[in-house]
């Protein structure tokens, strides 16, 4: 503003002008209604036309104002010269050659802030804002050059001492934080009362009716409980520096699990699970992130209609929505809607299916192509497979199978609502559908698990998935995985891929299942082909998987906006089954084609395991039918090798 004024005066000024009117005139049309700047900026003018009047020869009358300035000036400089009596007169310079009144909001001080400024008629050259810090800035200033105004000057001056002011602001507040208390860790007889109290609360809230008595125990403070978290990750992230040299690290962890169980209402298993894939900070955002509902999200369906015109069929009837983003042509994100999302005349035409974002990404990661043969394993209610027709054109084959019945017709609902004709539903065991059919081009299995990742949609998985749970949800899925890789065809021209995927972050259902199908099976990992996303884990703690493993894909909600998710992709090498079969799987041909090889070298190797044992054993033995199994499946394995 100051300089806007300083060039409209300069432009107004000339001959035959009077001063006064140029100020209005130069004022009026660039201020509106700051007084503190009006009267600096009429000050400061009426020195610089001064000086220039003096220049030219012609002398103006003595201002009425500068004989009270002059006293005041002269009134101050005892202020100046012994502004402190105490000992912070040394760090407190700065503000006492700044301001020489004590009362900087009142009407008085604020000439005095501009008389600094006006001590001599040279105000471009000699003006001193603080006597003892100023030369390097007055330095800058004859470097700048002389194509700058007086006031463009000042101006510079005054910014360099508020940006000096906010520096040393900056440091006070840094040293007062560094000077706070170190936190230390809670006794253990106050974290032992906290666990009686809940114990306490629990036991009442369920016999207070039964008991009829009016005790009352105080749950824990969670504000207490949270500001703790906070400083325990602290501690923990500049461990060396901000620990307690009697403590271990071992005892922060121990009370940040401890409270992390008490704020978010997990079980012990599932918390050490988490901390053991997270850091501490990382920890808490997902922590975080799991108390907020995920986006609604749908994928408009382009077999019946675009996402384009989809999208403003439903901005018409008031939706507020935006596209998924760039990953995805068909997902857009629903942020309001005055109607139900699924109850639309366009979601009952089979425009668009409610879709997290999280399931979009395996069915992507598959690219089926036109006129292929797809199984979907675990199909139900029916969004993947959808999505895979409409990527083949309703051409092909689609088997979508499910073993629940129940859930087999959302899933035949959904087909005929989005328009789908090539699809087959069944509802068949996926370990036994190699036996039913097979040669598919490929296979997407999203296998069953503990549902880790979806924690924001069902809260109770925080306290009843346990280590049980964890391992046979593992166990279902080798078995799944296995049996998708033997549906599929390796001599397939177009295909031979299988993706898998699950909606959980354990390592056990993700990386563990992948591996185990790469040690049993002919098969490679591929790259997904999506663009973000975390590598899946080479290494977790005592474990190490295959180095291909880093090509899988894992989701967090709290670093994706989605579900959590894991994705990995595999290609069939080979239709040979480097495995062990099962039992029920042998059939009495089998056993005949086995007896007639081993006529020949059959009896020495079974001798070679019996020659320790009594002769009435060895009798048994031989007549087994087991061994002979067992020395086909060698014979097997050393043709596999060869």
């Amino acid at each position: 503003i100051l300089k806007k004024i300083a060039k409209k005066s300069n432009q107004l000024c000339g001959p035959g002008k009077n001063l006064s009117d140029v100020l209005y005139e130069a004022i009026m049309s660039t201020l509106l209604g700051d007084m503190f700047t009006l009267i600096s900026c009429i000050h400061i003018l009426h020195r610089s036309n001064a000086k220039r009047n003096k220049s030219q020869g012609q002398k103006l009358p003595q201002d009425a104002d500068e004989s009270p300035e002059e006293t005041m000036d002269a009134s101050n400089t005892e202020l100046r010269a012994n502004p402190f009596t105490d000992d912070n007169a040394e760090w407190l310079k700065l503000a006492a050659e700044n301001d020489t009144d004590s009362d900087k909001d009142s009407d008085d001080a604020m000439p005095d802030e501009f008389n600094e400024l006006s001590e001599s008629e040279d105000f471009p050259e000699d003006v001193n804002l603080n006597s003892s810090d100023d030369d390097n800035l007055e330095d800058d200033d004859d470097n700048s050059g002389d194509d700058l105004l007086p006031i463009e000057k000042a101006s510079q001056k005054l910014d360099q001492k508020l940006s000096r002011d906010r520096k040393l602001a900056e440091e006070e507040l840094k040293t007062n934080i560094a000077q706070s208390e170190v936190f230390t860790l809670p006794s253990g007889q106050e974290i032992e009362k906290e666990n009686i109290l809940n114990v306490a609360t629990s036991i009442t809230i369920k016999c207070r009716f039964m008991l009829n008595k009016n005790a009352r125990f105080e749950p824990p403070d969670l504000k207490l409980v949270h500001q703790r978290i906070k400083d325990t990750v602290s501690v923990l992230s500049d461990f060396k520096r901000l620990r307690d040299p009697e403590r271990k690290r071992k005892e922060y962890l121990d009370l940040l699990l401890h409270d992390l169980i008490n704020y978010y209402n997990y079980n012990e298993y599932l918390m050490e699970k988490l901390m053991d894939l997270f850091d501490c900070r990382e920890l808490i955002e997902y922590l975080e992130a799991n108390e907020a509902e995920r986006p609604v999200t749908i994928r408009a369906n382009t077999l019946k209609s675009r996402r384009r015109d989809l999208a403003q069929a439903l901005i018409n009837r008031g939706v507020n929505l935006d596209p998924i983003g760039e990953w995805s042509k068909v997902g857009l994100i629903v942020f309001d809607s005055p109607v139900p999302i699924g109850a639309t005349p366009e979601y009952l035409a089979g425009h668009y299916m409610l879709q997290g974002a999280s399931s979009m990404l395996p069915v992507m990661a598959l690219a089926a192509q036109p006129n292929e043969k797809v199984l979907d394993m675990c199909s139900a209610p029916g969004g993947k497979t959808t999505y895979i027709a409409a990527l083949m054109k309703n051409t092909g084959m689609i088997v979508a199978n499910d073993i629940n019945k129940e859930r087999c017709k959302a899933l035949t609902a959904n087909i005929h609502r989005l328009g789908v004709v090539n699809a087959i539903v069944c509802s068949e065991s996926g370990r036994q559908f190699p036996k039913i059919v097979g040669g598919f081009d490929r296979v997407l299995l999203d296998a069953p698990c503990s549902g880790t990742g979806v924690i924001s949609k069902d809260a109770s998985v925080k306290t009843n998935k346990s280590e049980k749970d964890i391992l046979r949800c593992s166990h279902i899925q080798k078995e799944l995985l296995l049996s998708a890789i033997d549906s599929v065809d390796a001599r397939s021209s177009t295909g031979g891929y299988i993706v898998y995927c699950t909606c959980s972050i354990m390592v056990e259902e993700d990386e563990w299942v992948v591996d185990y199908a790469l040690k049993h099976r002919s098969v490679k990992l591929v790259s997904t082909g999506l663009e973000f996303g975390r590598e899946g884990f080479t290494k977790f703690k005592e474990r190490r998987f295959h180095p291909t493993l880093k090509l899988a894909r894992r989701y967090y909600p709290h670093e994706h906006n989605m579900d959590g998710f894991f994705v990995a992709k595999l290609k069939k090498l080979s239709n040979l089954v480097p495995a062990k079969k099962d039992k029920s799987e042998d059939t009495d041909d089998e056993e005949e084609q086995e007896e007639q090889e081993e006529q020949g070298d059959g009896d020495d190797t079974v001798e070679e395991h019996t020659m320790t044992l009594p002769m009435t054993k060895k009798r048994k033995i031989l007549s087994d039918p087991k061994l002979k199994k067992s020395k086909k499946r060698k014979h097997d394995k050393k043709k596999l090798r060869q």
